[in-house]
């Protein structure tokens, strides 16, 4: 599969490890251009390109960068892209320590991955958000085994979470739906999920325990 990663830290280069270990053709892009992407290109073998290029006929384009920094992304990024691309959001709104006061958050009660789907103008999948970057790298574990850790999974459009659910599966992780963009609400920072290391009994009741008010910690 064709795979489009913007964004190369912690997360974005750890999912670019994995995925180019599975044989998954990967795009890698970040706010500082190719040349910068050179070491993380030879150990893995990934395509460095332009922030514009990585999404060009890719099935699956995970945006993996500070939320501040969506809006900036280029008009008509996914123009090129498959048709029926998956687009994962893995961000979180930090507005204490990065990000600021997001308005749209903050007073109309958006969720965070609601809002970067109005700045990105396609429909996104929440994924990854809570999940340590480390754990791409260590955790995996074959379907079945008692140690293996469940992602929470939220998105409106159904053959877009259906692909992405088993992307995840295939790194070795067990999936939770956990519902539309509007109910991301319940894996967003601060609550009982993100970051949690758990199966799927345990993830599932974590997402029920969540609660919609934000927390003064991540509140601008």
């Amino acid at each position: 599969m064709k795979i489009g990663i913007i964004g190369a830290g912690n997360i974005g280069g750890n999912l670019t490890r994995r995925l180019t270990a599975l044989g998954h053709e990967v795009y890698v892009a970040n706010s500082r251009g190719p040349h910068t992407l050179t070491a993380l290109a030879e150990e893995t073998g990934a395509t460095p390109v332009t922030v514009e290029e990585a999404p060009r006929g890719a099935e699956i384009v995970v945006v993996t960068i500070p939320l501040k920094a969506v809006p900036d992304l280029p008009s008509g990024l996914f123009d090129e892209a498959a048709e029926g691309v998956a687009v994962i959001d893995t961000g979180n709104y930090y507005p204490r320590e990065r990000d600021g006061r997001i308005d749209a958050i903050e007073d109309e009660g958006l969720t965070e991955s609601r809002w970067t789907q109005r700045q990105l103008g396609r429909p996104v999948i929440k994924a990854f958000n809570g999940t340590y970057a480390q754990d791409i790298l260590d955790r995996p574990r074959p379907a079945g085994d008692p140690g293996r850790i469940a992602l929470p999974v939220a998105g409106d459009d159904a053959a877009a979470k259906r692909k992405v659910r088993e992307l995840i599966e295939e790194l070795g992780f067990d999936t939770v739906d956990a519902g539309g963009l509007d109910d991301s609400w319940r894996q967003q920072p601060g609550t009982p999920v993100y970051g949690l290391r758990g199966g799927v009994e345990t993830v599932t009741k974590a997402l029920g325990e969540a609660s919609p008010e934000r927390t003064p910690e991540y509140s601008g």
